[in-house]
């Protein structure tokens, strides 16, 4: 027998979900409900569809959470993330029987997405590997993978086939233990069609399935076993009658012979009988994974059809030989009435505690009663506990018990503060609500957003509870008469307000009974600060702070000095002694260029007329030091931009020789034709030669003469795309309108 067909218990023994079929099955078509139907929805348009699907108890992934921070569960945040990721709207409830309902609403494809990740994400997973040939694995994927990703969308599983570079033949199925079955069914059929072996399809009633395949599989496997055929029995849940069996010729004949045997004589010896046991116990007669339904065909031949967990229906069918109905419906009454159930009262403020973290409060009660079943209802004031009569008696002690002592250690208090206020009380963070806990040793709830609950609830030893309670009310009432303000400061002030390590804040708050003044964060490029307290703190804060912004830009005023790089260091003097004297005496800050630097420009910053002596003072230094002139040269203005050449390349040329001489010329609206140099006698007297030859050269290069010539002729001048003036001339002509234009 190959690794895939394990022992056909795991292939034929049906799940809680196979022996409770779901409403609608994946790639069904949608039920629209009519304006009489049992079902009150509203008609949907053909595009959509509605899937009902069912996780039992003890399939369920997080049966016993904690409400987090904000109110949510991690199931529910499961469910909102995959509503949001689909499109899909999806309902989810808890059943009698603890287990879960969810129906998905949505567009065909999006409903069967959205149903694959929640059993996925909500329900216990199966693994299985099925060995199937190499050379199958094409057609279990199909063209561009569409073949697989239909049938993981059908049994909502995740399957994995090796690489073709990889020499595996194991196909991976991960999934619900009913999805993992059906997926398993469909891709052993895709693999048995392609082999090179007899191959049979048997059309038999799933009635008689369960006869077939023998308690916990037994019979297939014998089957199996001596015949080398192999046998595809398809699981409950998928509502197939069609089986299939494939191998060698010979074994195949024989196979087929003996299940059609097995058939026929069921066919002719059974009976049936329907009994009437309450919805309640039908989970303890199917038992965990459907092990009772297994266990009574095993010891009575006797198959157990046990219906939908989502029906309202009582009624259970017995099918099997008539001698034996009487002995199987005696197990079945023993396992309906095997488990009792019993109520502690515990109010359902203190549910969370009795459960405690994670639910590690009830798996300590209940970690040596393993078959109790314990119910918390959010809507209930009780504890429901399910199980063996004795186990649960046991269990019952223990919560009685449990929940006497946080009775008698805990108190809780609900308060009203308007909800746009929440965010307040819980501070930037939770540092706010997260201090009040830590100091009254309490837990606060406080309801989310999305609620639109005002009411917060306290909960803890009955002095912490009325510590809190005091603490948020006063918060409250502080909150209820204050008012904020945004005013504009200047980012660059930012800094000098807070102070270093945020001292000159702090005094600013307390000056102002603690008024909460919130700067932008520097990434942010924002210059408005908000000022948050009692309305009379706050004006006053705003004026407070306008005040200090007048004296810091008043404080902040600059201006640049350009000093030839070469006296920097007299300026700064002998152990810097210069330049600190002329800080204090003018009190400006003097920011000189670092000596790497090819930068020659000073900035002084202070008040303006602090600023203006500083400056004096430095170039009263450089004026000393070098005989530094300042010279006017007078040079047509026409010639300015020839002289100063393509981007100031010959000007700049000019300064670089002459010992970096600064070198102005007027603005170009300007009419001026002076140009000033300032620097070293010197190197001014070399720069106006060179700036006079530069002149003079490009005077005789650019000569201009005025030629007056109607606009009408000015195109057979220039001629197509400029040609003729290409051609012969290598002068710059230049087009006006003339206004008065005569003759002449």
């Amino acid at each position: 027998m190959e690794n895939g067909e394990q022992e056909h218990a795991e292939e034929a023994q049906p799940t809680y979900a196979e022996a409770f079929p779901p409403l609608m099955r994946a790639g069904s078509p949608p039920k629209v409900s009519s304006p009489h139907s049992a079902w009150p929805v509203k008609p949907i348009r053909s595009s959509t569809m509605t899937q009902v699907f069912h996780v039992p108890l003890e399939e369920r992934r997080y049966q016993f959470e904690e409400v987090s921070f904000g109110g949510e569960t991690r199931q529910s945040e499961i469910v909102r993330e995959i509503q949001e990721k689909t499109g899909c709207d999806i309902e989810m409830t808890q059943t009698k029987d603890k287990g879960l309902t969810i129906i998905v609403t949505g567009r065909q494809t999006s409903v069967a997405t959205a149903r694959r990740d929640l059993l996925i994400k909500l329900q216990t997973q199966a693994h299985f590997d099925l060995k199937i040939p190499k050379e199958h694995h094409r057609f279990v994927i199909g063209r561009q993978g569409e073949k697989l990703k239909t049938i993981e969308l059908q049994t909502a599983t995740k399957i994995s086939v090796p690489r073709s570079e990889d020499q595996s033949d194991i196909v991976k199925i991960v999934g619900t233990k009913e999805g993992v079955d059906k997926a398993r069914h469909i891709v052993q059929t895709i693999s048995d069609e392609q082999a090179k072996l007899a191959f049979e399809r048997l059309d038999i009633s799933k009635d008689y399935h369960p006869f077939i395949s023998g308690p916990n599989g037994a019979t297939a496997k014998r089957i199996m076993e001596e015949t080398g055929a192999r046998i595809n029995i398809p699981p409950l849940s998928l509502m197939k009658n069609e089986m299939s069996v494939a191998g060698d010729k010979d074994g195949v004949a024989k196979a087929v012979a003996e299940i059609q045997k097995i058939h026929a004589t069921v066919k002719r010896t059974m009976s049936s009988v329907s009994v009437e046991v309450r919805k309640s116990q039908h989970k303890y007669i199917v038992g965990p994974r459907g092990g009772g339904l297994q266990e009574i065909l095993g010891n009575c031949g006797v198959w157990v059809e046990v219906p939908s967990a989502e029906t309202d229906s009582n009624t259970i069918t017995l099918r099997g030989p008539q001698e034996k109905l009487g002995q199987a419906l005696t197990q079945v009454y023993e396992k309906a009435n095997s488990v009792v159930t019993e109520e502690v009262y515990a109010p359902r403020w203190l549910h969370r505690f009795i459960i405690g973290r994670k639910g590690q409060n009830v798996q300590m009660i209940t970690k040596d009663l393993p078959k109790v079943h314990v119910e918390f209802n959010s809507d209930s004031d009780k504890i429901v506990l399910e199980g063996p009569p004795t186990e649960v008696q046991q269990a019952k002690e223990s919560f009685e018990s449990f929940t006497e002592d946080l009775m008698a250690t805990m108190d809780y208090a609900e308060i009203k503060v308007d909800q746009k206020y929440h965010r307040h009380v819980i501070g930037k963070g939770g540092a706010s609500v997260n201090r009040i806990k830590t100091e009254t040793g309490t837990s606060i709830i406080i309801p989310p957003d999305n609620e639109h609950n005002d009411v917060i609830r306290i909960e803890g030893d009955p002095k912490g509870v009325a510590a809190a309670k005091t603490m948020l009310l006063e918060l409250a009432t502080k909150m209820e008469n204050e008012r904020s303000k945004d005013i504009l400061i200047d980012q660059r002030f930012h800094k000098q307000i807070i102070g270093s390590k945020g001292e000159k804040i702090r005094e600013i708050r307390d000056r102002f009974n603690g008024i909460q003044v919130s700067f932008p964060e520097p990434s942010e490029k924002k210059d408005i600060v908000t000022l948050r307290g009692p309305k009379q703190d706050v004006e006053k804060c705003a004026v407070h702070l306008k005040k200090m912004v007048a004296d810091l830009t008043a404080a902040n005023y600059q201006e640049e000095v350009r000093v030839f790089k070469q006296f920097h260091g007299n300026i700064i003097g002998k152990g810097g002694n210069t330049l600190r004297k002329i800080r204090e005496d003018t009190e400006t800050r003097i920011d000189l260029p670092t000596e790497s630097s090819s930068s020659d420009v000073i900035v002084i910053t202070g008040r303006k007329e602090n600023v203006q002596k500083a400056r004096a003072r430095i170039l009263e230094i450089e004026k000393e030091m070098a005989l530094v002139v300042d010279s006017m040269l007078s040079i047509p203005r026409q010639l300015h931009n020839a002289v100063i050449g393509p981007k100031g390349k010959l000007v700049r040329m000019v300064m670089d020789e002459c010992g970096g001489v600064r070198i102005t010329f007027p603005p170009s609206e300007s009419k001026s034709d002076d140009i000033k140099l300032h620097g070293p006698k010197e190197d001014v007297e070399k720069a106006r030669r060179m700036l006079q030859e530069l002149a003079d050269e490009q005077a005789q290069l650019n000569h201009t003469v005025e030629i007056r010539c109607k606009p009408e002729y000015h195109r057979f001048l220039i001629g197509r795309g400029g040609a003729n003036i290409r051609k012969s001339h290598v002068e710059q002509w230049k087009y006006q309108k003339l206004d008065n234009y005569n003759s002449e």
